[in-house]
């Protein structure tokens, strides 16, 4: 008999699969915002509305050796997160005092859309290099929770 996931691991699965319909080359990235364990939105990385995907025309980031978790402003994507936290905006959905499920921990720009949002709890399954968000969300009375990705 297989064990039964927490609310936190089965939440980090949707995320899991939300990150299928990525169009990113390098990180499949999904995020699923949560309240009272209903799903109000969620988001994955791909370009912005109408226009091409780096599936089809490649990654601006890989051409120009750019490391992960830096210049932010060169990636053509927009982030999971802020295409959960966008589409409850425009689906008139509040999405304050909710928990964000990721695959990866935000970024510096995701971190101040999901404290701008009062999103209180981040869980995410994969590290990344961006080392200012702790210490954003520290300051800002997020709870930020790190829980391995299942095998």
């Amino acid at each position: 008999m297989t064990e039964r996931p927490s609310i936190d691991e089965y939440f980090l699965e949707i995320a899991s699969v939300v990150s299928k319909r990525s169009t990113c080359l390098r990180n499949k990235v999904g995020a699923v915002i949560v309240r009272n364990k209903r799903i109000l939105s969620t988001g994955y990385n791909g370009a912005p509305s109408n226009m091409e995907h780096c599936l089809e025309i490649g990654c601006i980031r890989q051409q120009n050796n750019i490391a992960s978790g830096t210049r932010h402003e060169k990636c053509r994507a927009v982030h999971a997160e802020q295409n959960a936290i966008i589409q409850a905006a425009l689906h008139g959905v509040s999405i304050g005092g909710a928990t964000v499920y990721c695959t990866h921990q935000p970024c510096i720009l995701c971190a101040k859309m999901i404290i701008n949002s009062n999103i209180t709890k981040v869980v995410y399954s994969t590290s990344y290099p961006d080392t200012d968000t702790k210490e954003f969300f520290d300051a800002a009375g997020v709870e930020m929770v790190y829980i391995p990705p299942q095998e």
